[in-house]
C-alpha cells in the first residue's frame, strides 16, 4: 500500500468513526459517489441504497420537501455552501430530524464539480425547540388569560380592541362594545366570603361566554367584578341583543344574593354602545363613553342596561 492509500484510509476511518454521516454527489449525474455507513444506523437504509438524489428527495418528508429542495438546489447551482434542516424517513417508517451541511466543490473552470458534506442528526435539538416554542406559546397565552376566571383579560382586552378598532375603521364597519359590572359584588363578598366571591365571578364569565356566540366575539374580564365585551361588525341593536342575553342567562341562573337591596339574586347592570370608527375617533374615548352609559345604569337603579 502506497502512502496515498495509507492516507485516504485514515482519512475514511476518521470520517466513519464520528457521529456525522460524510456523503458526496457528483454534479454532473447527480448520483452518490460516497454515503457513510452511519447512514444505516440512523436511518436503517443500506449505503448501497443511496444511489442517486433521487433516493434523498424521496426519504424526505413531504412537508419539508419542496422547501428543501428548492433551496438545496438554488444554492448549489450558484456555488453557495448552505445548511438545511428536515426529516428524513427511516426504514421502519418514522422520521429523524437531519441538518444537511453542504460544501460546493468547483472544477478548475469554476463550474460545480460535486458536492460534500455531513448530515447530523438533529432530533433531540428539535424535540427541546418544539418543547420551549409550545412553553412560549402557553406562557403567551397565560399572559392574555385571567388567572381567576379563565377568560381573557385587560390585557387583552386593549390588544382586541385596538386591532378591531382599526378592522372597523378600514371596513367602514360598525363595532359594538359593552361594558357591564355585577350589581352589589361588594356586599356579596361580605356575607358569603371571598372563595365563593369568587365562584360568583367565575360563573358569570361562563354566562358571558354562552352570550358571546360568534366566533370573533369577545369577552374578558375588565378588572374586578367588571367585565367588557367587543363585538364585531355589531350595530346598537345587535349588540343591545347581546346585552339582554347575557342579563337574561345570569337571571336563569339564580344565584342567591341575600345582601342585595333590590332583588334576592345575582344581577348586572350593562353599558352598551356602538359606533363606525372614523378618523377622528379614538378607542379611550369610546371606552370612556360606554362606561358612562354603565354608571348611568348602576344610578339607575341596577340590572338594567343603558344604550348610547
Amino acid at each position: 500500500m502506497n502512502g496515498f492509500d495509507a492516507d485516504r484510509d485514515v482519512y475514511r476511518t476518521l470520517l466513519e468513526s464520528t457521529k456525522a454521516i460524510p456523503w458526496k454527489i457528483d454534479w454532473h449525474s447527480m448520483t452518490f459517489s460516497y454515503i457513510g455507513p452511519q447512514i444505516e444506523t440512523l436511518l436503517g437504509w443500506s449505503p448501497d441504497s443511496w444511489v442517486s438524489v433521487n433516493d434523498w428527495v424521496e426519504r424526505m418528508h413531504p412537508e419539508d420537501r419542496e422547501r428543501v429542495v428548492g433551496f438545496c438546489v438554488s444554492q448549489s447551482q450558484a456555488g453557495t455552501d448552505h445548511e438545511a434542516d428536515y426529516r428524513a424517513l427511516t426504514r421502519d417508517g418514522d422520521y429523524v430530524w437531519i441538518r444537511d451541511v453542504v460544501h460546493v466543490v468547483r472544477n478548475e473552470e469554476g463550474g460545480v464539480e460535486s458536492l460534500v458534506g455531513f448530515m447530523f442528526d438533529i432530533s433531540e435539538r428539535k424535540h427541546t425547540e418544539q418543547q420551549l416554542i409550545r412553553l412560549q406559546k402557553e406562557l403567551e397565552e397565560l399572559s392574555y388569560k385571567d388567572g381567576l376566571t379563565g377568560i381573557a383579560n385587560r390585557r387583552m382586552f386593549d390588544a382586541t380592541l385596538e386591532q378591531e378598532w382599526n378592522d372597523a375603521r378600514r371596513r367602514c364597519q360598525p363595532l359594538a362594545l359593552i361594558l357591564l359590572d355585577i350589581d352589589n359584588f361588594k356586599e356579596y363578598n361580605d356575607h358569603f366570603g371571598h372563595l365563593q366571591g369568587d365562584d360568583c365571578l367565575r360563573t358569570v364569565a361562563r354566562i358571558l361566554s354562552r352570550a358571546a356566540t360568534r366566533p370573533r366575539d369577545f369577552v374578558g374580564r375588565f378588572g374586578g367584578e367588571e367585565f367588557a365585551l367587543i363585538l364585531p361588525e355589531s350595530d346598537a341593536r345587535a349588540a343591545r341583543t347581546v346585552a339582554e342575553r347575557c342579563r337574561q342567562l345570569l337571571t336563569e341562573q339564580a344565584l342567591p344574593h341575600p345582601a342585595a337591596l333590590a332583588t334576592p339574586t345575582v344581577t348586572l347592570s350593562l353599558g352598551v354602545s356602538s359606533l363606525v370608527p372614523g378618523e377622528q375617533d379614538c378607542p379611550l374615548a369610546f371606552i370612556e363613553s360606554v362606561d358612562r352609559l354603565l354608571y348611568r345604569a348602576k344610578q339607575s337603579g341596577r340590572n338594567r342596561i343603558e344604550a348610547g
